[in-house]
C-alpha cells in the first residue's frame, strides 16, 4: 500500500507508512501557561485590548447587523480613519473573531463578517456598549459633581 504525506510544497511518497515519518521534523504545539489577565506577559491582555478598545468594540457590534464592506463600516463608525478601520480589522482577523472574503472583481470586493467566536466575544461586547448608551446621563451628570 502507498502513503502520500504532502509536507509543506513536497510530496512524499513512501509503500511503507511507518517509514514515512523517520526524519521528518513534526512542529509541536507550544503548550501555553493558563490565562492570567494580571501577568504582563500574558497573551489575554492583547486580545482583551482588541476586542475592548474604542475602535475593535464598535466594530464587532456592528457586525452584528450583517457582513459589510469596508466602505460601508468607514461610513457606519463616525470619526474612523481608513488606517485605524484597516489595522483594528487585521487585528480582528489575526485573533479569529473576523473572517475576510474577498471577491476576485474589479473594483475589489471585500466583505466583513464575524467568525463563531466573533459573535460570541461581540454579544459581550454589545452588552457593554448597550449598558454605556442607558447609562450616559448618569455617568456624565457624575463627572460633573
Amino acid at each position: 500500500m502507498w502513503y502520500l504525506l504532502k509536507v509543506s510544497t513536497h510530496l512524499l511518497v513512501s509503500m511503507d507508512g511507518d517509514n514515512l515519518f523517520k526524519g521528518l521534523k513534526m512542529k509541536k504545539k507550544k503548550k501555553l501557561p493558563p490565562a492570567d489577565l494580571y501577568s504582563s506577559k500574558c497573551p489575554s491582555r492583547e486580545i482583551l485590548d482588541h476586542v475592548t478598545s474604542t475602535w475593535g468594540s464598535l466594530i464587532l457590534v456592528l457586525l452584528l447587523e450583517k457582513t459589510y464592506r469596508f466602505s460601508e463600516m468607514r461610513k457606519k463608525i463616525g470619526g474612523i480613519s481608513e488606517k485605524m478601520l484597516a489595522q483594528t480589522l487585521q487585528s480582528l482577523e489575526k485573533d479569529g473573531f473576523v473572517n475576510r472574503k474577498a471577491y476576485p472583481v474589479i473594483p475589489p470586493k471585500v466583505e466583513y463578517s464575524l467568525t463563531k467566536m466573533g459573535k460570541e466575544v461581540a454579544l459581550r461586547v454589545q452588552e457593554l456598549t448597550t449598558w454605556v448608551e442607558s447609562n450616559l446621563h448618569k455617568v456624565l451628570a457624575q463627572k460633573e459633581k
